[in-house]
């Protein structure tokens, strides 16, 4: 029997659209961009299945949810790729490679900054679990075989205990999903408001926070771009009535030689 650890209390304590089972189990699923059938994927030994669509919050929130319970030593990344975010491989990238100055090294998506995970927590992820590519996989019977699969090969807890994430230190928040509820679900498929080391109202700042600096990002783009345009608009009208001044000036010079 493999040796098992406690989660962290109210394990998982962040919410989101996803589907909790046995914090036993040694397997964690993400679809991705799909909804799918995340009961199912509970049933067939998964500790957690659910949605993630956004290659920054829902990451954080996925590491979250995956180093606050050492018993999670699998990931299954499913599911349609969301486009722009680019979300499914965003994941195996910080995986694979870590970050860099809080950027995913390789992620492709629109922005993949993960700025409430320290590297300490980053590290923990890439060391605790194993990322299985079921990137646009979307048949629950053939994920559902992966975990059985990945049940079979449990290796056993983790070595260290649950790490517990502090979003005053900018080291928490967005797991398993976007985090658009109110209310988390529970194994026996209850639900309960969020609860656990990030409550609502942090997370709700922290998101507009982060929604806030990209919005200005894209402003600040838009606006150096408008400057550039005006300049180029201006430049050219400068340069057009010089042209038809200096014309002017040598027919008026060519009249008088004449």
């Amino acid at each position: 029997m493999p040796e098992k650890r406690d989660a962290a209390a109210g394990w998982p304590m962040l919410k989101g659209e996803y589907r909790a089972g046995d914090s036993k189990s040694c397997v964690a699923v993400v679809t991705c961009g799909s909804h799918l059938n995340d009961e199912a994927l509970v049933n067939a030994g998964a500790a957690v299945s659910g949605s993630c669509k956004t290659e920054n919050l829902g990451i954080e929130k996925l590491v979250t949810h995956i180093v606050s319970n050492p018993n999670i030593r699998y990931l299954i990344v499913s599911g349609a790729e969301v486009k722009g975010h680019i979300t499914g491989e965003a994941i195996l990238m910080l995986h694979k490679n870590g970050i860099s100055n809080n950027r995913i090294v390789g992620a492709k998506g629109a922005i993949p900054y993960v700025e409430n995970l320290s590297s300490a927590a980053v590290d923990r992820f890439r060391e605790q679990i194993e990322c299985i590519n079921m990137i646009n996989v979307e048949d629950v019977d053939l994920i559902a075989k992966k975990i059985r699969e990945c049940i079979q090969t449990d290796p056993g807890a983790f070595s260290k205990p649950a790490l517990l994430l502090d979003p005053k230190e900018g080291e928490e928040d967005d797991s398993k999903t976007d985090g658009t509820n109110s209310e988390e679900n529970t194994a026996d498929g209850k639900t309960m408001p969020a609860t656990g080391p990030i409550g609502i109202e942090n997370m709700s700042a922290l998101m507009m926070t982060m929604r806030l600096k990209a919005v200005d990002q894209k402003v600040a783009g838009i606006g150096d771009y408008n400057k550039f345009q005006a300049g180029y608009n201006a430049g050219r009208i400068e340069g057009f009535v010089i042209g038809f001044v200096a014309v002017l000036i040598i027919l008026g010079l060519l009249i008088l030689i004449l």
